[in-house]
């Protein structure tokens, strides 16, 4: 019986702790690809194109290609050579491979206030996250419809937005179709398309908004 419990406790520990979201497990950086990161992100900084780096750093455009993909672990020399082009310690390309797992903090009521004017009137954003980096870009608003609010359906952004109503009653209009949303529901939609409180039915209202979509890396 013992030996029974002793297999049992064995097997719990090596279960692994996830969350119910799909998304696949962070892995791990590698030095080639940090380092690529770095390259590519100090050249843009300089608006070099890759054979302008490339002709400085005196390699072939193809190799400082696969060194920005992280396709290959370049000399010392070569790195010595790419950071002399780039005016750079040679310390300064290495240090994106400092693991970084980036937080953004925001207490009650502190967020960033963006009040809208004109046909926006009377909708207050506040910004309750920022600052993170990576491919994706996510901002998460507290949205709050005042009494004198009006109607507006004329949003259109890239990527995807999220809804979830907090207080109130509105008509949400997105491209063609109204969805009644009442505290509780929610609506997730391509936010491409025209988009918009279309009836403010009980007012003043909040809901959460978050907004994704790639960080322009041009």
């Amino acid at each position: 019986m013992a030996e029974r419990k002793a297999k049992v406790a064995d097997q719990s520990e090596a279960v692994d702790y996830v969350t119910g979201s799909n998304a696949p497990a962070a892995s791990a950086s590698t030095l080639e690809h940090a380092l690529g990161v770095q390259v590519r992100s100090i050249r843009r900084q300089l608006d070099l194109t890759v054979s302008d780096l490339a002709g400085a750093a005196s390699i072939s455009v193809g190799m400082l290609s696969k060194i920005e993909n992280g396709q290959i672990s370049p000399s010392l020399a070569t790195l010595q050579s790419i950071a002399k082009a780039l005016n750079v310690p040679i310390t300064t390309l290495f240090s994106a491979f400092e693991e970084r797992r980036d937080c953004s903090f925001v207490r009650a009521h502190q967020g960033v206030i963006i009040e809208r004017r004109g046909t926006k009137v009377g909708h207050q954003y506040e910004l309750l996250g920022h600052g993170l980096g990576g491919d994706i870009v996510v901002e998460p608003y507290l949205i709050t419809l005042s009494e004198e609010a009006t109607p507006y359906t004329g949003f259109r952004h890239a990527g995807v937005e999220f809804l979830y109503m907090l207080s109130g009653e509105v008509m949400y209009r997105h491209a063609d179709r109204t969805y009644h949303l009442r505290p509780g529901d929610s609506l997730m939609f391509d936010s491409g398309a025209a988009h918009g409180p279309e009836e403010l039915i009980v007012r003043p209202m909040t809901y959460l908004s978050v907004i994704v979509y790639a960080r322009d890396t041009r």
